[in-house]
C-alpha cells in the first residue's frame, strides 16, 4: 500500500501543478488492477495548445523538483496531447478535442477514481 500512497502524493503535486497554469476538468483513475505497472492516470484539459505545453511543462517542472524520475514524454512538440509517463503515476495534458475524441474515461470507465485534494496556495497579504 505504501507504493499506492507514494503515487497518490504524486498526484497532489501534479494536480496542483495543473490548476496552477489553468487546467481544467481534472479526474485520476486507479487503473492499477488491469495495468499492474502503472497507478494513476490523471486526465487534465488545456484550452489551447500553449495551455497544453505550459500545464504539461508545470507539471513536469514540479514532480521533477519533488524527486521523481520522469520515464518518458510524448505529444510535447504538438501540444495536443502530452503524454508524461513517471512511472506509477501518468499524466495526460489533452486540448478539449482531443479528450472528448479519445474518451480516455468511456475507455477506463471500470477503474474507480482518486480523490483529487489540493490546497489552496495562501498569498502574502
Amino acid at each position: 500500500m505504501q507504493a499506492f500512497e507514494n503515487s497518490v502524493q504524486m498526484l497532489q503535486v501534479a494536480a496542483k501543478a495543473a490548476i496552477d497554469k489553468g487546467g481544467e476538468d481534472l479526474v485520476a483513475l486507479d487503473v492499477s488492477q488491469p495495468l499492474p505497472l502503472v497507478d494513476i492516470f490523471l486526465l487534465v484539459t488545456g484550452n489551447s495548445e500553449r495551455n497544453v505545453a505550459a500545464i504539461a511543462d508545470e507539471v513536469e517542472d514540479r514532480l521533477l523538483e519533488a524527486g521523481h524520475r520522469r520515464v518518458r514524454r510524448e505529444g510535447r512538440a504538438e501540444a495536443r496531447w502530452v503524454l508524461l509517463d513517471f512511472g506509477d503515476l501518468i499524466v495526460h495534458v489533452f486540448h478539449s478535442e482531443e479528450r472528448t475524441y479519445y474518451g480516455l474515461e468511456r475507455l477506463w470507465k471500470d477503474c474507480p477514481t482518486v480523490p483529487i485534494e489540493v490546497a489552496e496556495s495562501v498569498e502574502p497579504a
